[in-house]
């Protein structure tokens, strides 16, 4: 495997609300991305700062890091508010600003650390240096590339640039920025964070004499990511962040995900010991984590291993959940069915009917010997096509989600204690993980131990009990060089050395009498000094410095999809080489049809009509062609334009006559306060 500077593997979760961001550190998370007041690309995910401040506090405490998501395109009129929410942001102690706006670079911005959002559309070498030079220290690149891809932008950029890569979650079907069908149809802009999903409509697809060739399919909708089995090979290619999608996810997700992913991570590092976690804590999970118990849409790892063509989720983008058996009987206000678990009342249930996706909820379940009588809440007659045969699905395992619903994880940092007597009376030091040592001292009045076994095991049974604090004892398996870097200063009267086979050290010239409120005493004290310094060690990284003189940008020429919103942004380009510079999609300006969806996935090779496939095949080599297809929703019709060369499908299309008609905000200049 190549050596990178950075051998910190980050696992970084997503958080809709501060509540399940502390949730996502307690499973597991090294750093939690999360909405802030304004300008998230989730823009129902969005959080006070206040929450955000308490957030970053209990993040601090286990060295996981906050990073805040301020990624859409601004016009004007937004430059200083945005402005001001980056220098509120720093002033919470948030650690670094995800962001897809090149503008923000030329504004008057804090000291903090900047990440380009997966919005910027990074998946090409030249690109990812680019923006490396320009004061990014963490780049998330496309979803679409393969691992050869990555190990390519990985030897191109800086050595101390991060490369993030999404592992988990919900892919948009067009490269992250290339999308505007929803604000061309509805004027709502995914580049500024409300899209309205249009990849997941059913369409029928005409080719170009206008016969139908797939009718009623979510052709534009694909499968969940899902690389638990690439992680390795991602590692070796140079990433170092794995990232979970999912703002709009609530707890269990973010639980049963996480903790997925932090069991395979933690593997992987008991394997390598050149890498290491990016925080501090064991975590512990209380449950099982099964990525298919949560909302899917089927998996795959779509382009890390080559173009595959069942990528798509054309039947449903609904979650149907794992096959849990087949119906054997129908009454009429009941349904039997064999199953291959158990099953209990509140199950969500489905079925396919007619290319349809048919939900029930199971109000009470009985166990009738070898089946299950199933009592929906749903009458049965309005459960078309439910008949003996019929296989069954579950999309929500009530008594699963319940036990996420409790306390389901924990996480402690490992520490050493030394208790050792002292002049006055005795003290109690603790060097944690991390190397960070504390030491607390009472003043006692020294008395022989009348029985000396007992008082040596009272001590270290006191000194055990760190409770619900987020320190234990470290076991044998957590130990590191760390745990000899404590200064025998630190410890008066002792060599300061703590014992090799156990986390308690006890040093005293004979066994004194230790009354239990006095060891718990120090333990108390000495547990709040650590809290303490550990918060005063946890050091934000600052914003990376850009190369001078400025890096020039890869092309001479910006179209629309560039996304430039605002006079701050043309600037930037402007100083860095580029000379023609259109305004954004949400400017409208671009009043013909245009590619509104830019995409890897194509309809034609998931359905087997790609000229490439048609290679060697007899008879039919050279008569295939790339012909333009259309997409019909409805009135909504959306041609399809093949670039082969590229492998790429251009989805193409016209903004609605109503929206283009629209004053955009943007046309009115504003002063901003410029970078200084």
């Amino acid at each position: 495997m190549p050596e990178y500077p950075s051998q910190a593997l980050e696992l970084l979760a997503p958080a809709k609300t501060a509540a399940i961001g502390r949730d996502a550190i307690l499973h597991g998370a090294d750093a939690v991305y999360i909405g802030g007041p304004a300008f998230g690309a989730r823009d129902k995910a969005g959080n006070s700062l206040q929450d955000i401040a308490d957030l970053v506090k209990y993040a601090h405490r286990f060295r996981a890091r906050i990073y805040v998501t301020l990624n859409t395109i601004l016009h004007d009129a937004e430059l200083e508010t945005a402005r001001k929410l980056a220098h509120d942001c720093y002033d919470t102690g948030v650690d670094a600003l995800i962001i897809q706006d090149m503008g923000l670079l030329e504004l008057d911005l804090p000291p903090i650390d900047l990440h380009a959002s997966t919005q910027c559309d990074i998946r090409t070498p030249e690109k990812a240096r680019f923006l490396a030079e320009v004061g990014f220290s963490q780049i998330v690149l496309a979803r679409e590339l393969t691992i050869q891809e990555i190990a390519e932008i990985r030897a191109t950029v800086p050595a101390d640039t991060v490369i993030e890569h999404f592992v988990h979650g919900a892919l948009c079907v067009a490269y992250s920025g290339q999308c505007n069908i929803s604000h061309a149809h509805t004027g709502r802009s995914a580049n500024r964070g409300d899209c309205s999903q249009a990849c997941r409509l059913p369409y029928t697809l005409q080719d170009a004499k206008g016969q139908i060739v797939a009718f009623e399919k979510h052709l534009l909708s694909v499968k969940d990511n899902n690389q638990s089995d690439n992680l390795r090979a991602l590692i070796d290619a140079g990433v170092r962040s794995f990232k979970i999608e999912g703002r709009y996810k609530d707890a269990p997700y973010v639980k049963n995900i996480t903790g997925h992913y932090r069991l395979l991570l933690d593997a992987i590092l008991n394997e390598r010991p050149e890498l290491h976690a990016a925080s501090s804590g064991k975590t512990r999970l209380l449950f099982t984590p099964n990525p298919d118990k949560t909302f899917h849409r089927g998996a795959t790892d779509y382009f890390s291993r080559g173009r595959k063509a069942d990528i798509g989720a054309f039947d449903t983008p609904t979650f149907v959940g794992l096959e849990l058996g087949t119906v054997t009987q129908v009454g009429d206000k009941w349904f039997e069915m064999e199953a291959n678990e158990d099953l209990a009342n509140s199950d969500g249930l489905n079925y396919l009917y007619k290319r349809e996706v048919i939900g029930l909820q199971a109000n009470v379940v009985e166990r009738k010997g070898k089946v299950w009588r199933v009592f929906p809440n749903e009458p049965m007659h309005t459960l078309q096509g439910l008949r003996p045969g019929t296989a069954i699905s579950r999309n929500r395992d009530h008594a699963w989600e319940q036990a996420l619903t409790k306390k389901s994880a924990e996480r402690r940092i490992g520490v050493n204690a030394i208790f050792a007597e002292t002049n006055k009376g005795f003290s109690l030091t603790l060097l944690d993980e991390d190397g960070i040592a504390v030491t607390a001292t009472a003043d006692f009045d020294k008395q022989p131990a009348k029985n000396p076994a007992e008082a040596e095991a009272g001590v270290r049974e006191q000194l055990a009990r760190f409770g619900n604090t987020d320190f234990e004892p470290r076991d044998s398996s957590m130990r590191s060089a760390a745990h000899n870097s404590v200064r025998p200063e630190l410890v008066e009267g002792t060599n300061g050395a703590p014992d090799s086979q156990s986390p308690i050290t006890i040093h005293w010239a004979q066994p004194w009498f230790v009354p239990s409120s006095l060891a718990n005493k120090l333990r108390r004290d000495a547990v709040k000094q650590l809290e303490s310094a550990r918060l005063k060690a946890c050091i934000r990284p600052e914003r990376k410095a850009s190369v001078e003189p400025p890096a020039q940008y890869p092309e001479e020429t910006l179209s629309f999809l560039a996304n430039v919103y605002n006079s701050a942004a043309r600037g930037f380009y402007a100083k860095h080489g580029v000379k023609l510079i259109e305004a954004a999609y949400e400017a409208h300006q671009q009043a013909g049809e245009v590619p509104l969806m830019i995409t890897r996935h194509c309809i034609r090779y998931s359905l087997s009509l790609c000229p490439k496939q048609a290679k060697g095949v007899i008879g039919v080599q050279g008569q295939v062609r790339a012909e333009p297809m259309t997409l019909v929703n409805g009135s909504e019709k959306l041609r399809l334009e093949f670039d082969c060369k590229k492998c790429e499908m251009h989805v193409m299309g016209k903004m609605k006559k109503h929206i283009l008609k629209a004053t955009p905000p943007s046309e009115v200049p504003v002063t901003f306060h410029s970078r200084k």
